[in-house]
């Protein structure tokens, strides 16, 4: 492959977001993410339980059960969300995230939308759309740049 042949930027970091989502642990969606800066990788994120917990396909989705829609009723779900999750292994290993970027296969909701904004992600780059307006209303009011990847 040739220097020019290689993807963009944004086309790795979404690759590297959707291989992380293989990783995911629901039965629902799986959403994977990377946190970016200066196009350094420095955390990532998929969407599942917590560690050592049993995963889905073993207790069941209860979400599935009831017949909740999607982007509702987050409270009852066991898992974590992508962007979550990456957050978190940041804080974990002690890594400074103010000022990155966030790659996400999905959309953030509301409840994610708060913690990037809080841990001072400047950009969100998400591929596929996902029914919460608060979010997004949120996200722009925070002044955080949002792209779609149309890759």
């Amino acid at each position: 492959m040739s220097y020019d042949d290689r993807p963009s930027w944004d086309e790795y970091f979404m690759k590297l977001a959707t291989e992380v989502a293989t990783r995911t642990t629901c039965l629902r969606r799986a959403v994977g993410a990377v946190i970016v800066k200066d196009r350094r990788i420095l955390a990532t994120g998929y969407n599942g339980v917590p560690t050592g917990l049993r995963h889905c396909a073993e207790t069941g989705c209860l979400r599935a059960e009831l017949g909740v829609p999607s982007g509702q009723r987050h409270e009852i779900c066991r898992g974590l969300h992508a962007e979550q999750n990456a957050i978190i292994q940041a804080a974990r290993y002690g890594i400074n995230i103010t000022g990155a970027s966030i790659y996400i296969t999905t959309q953030p909701c509301v409840v994610c939308a708060k913690m990037l904004i809080n841990a001072g992600i400047e950009e969100i780059v998400y591929q596929n759309p996902y029914p919460d307006e608060l979010a997004m209303s949120m996200i722009e009011e925070s002044g955080i740049k949002v792209r779609i990847f149309e890759g």
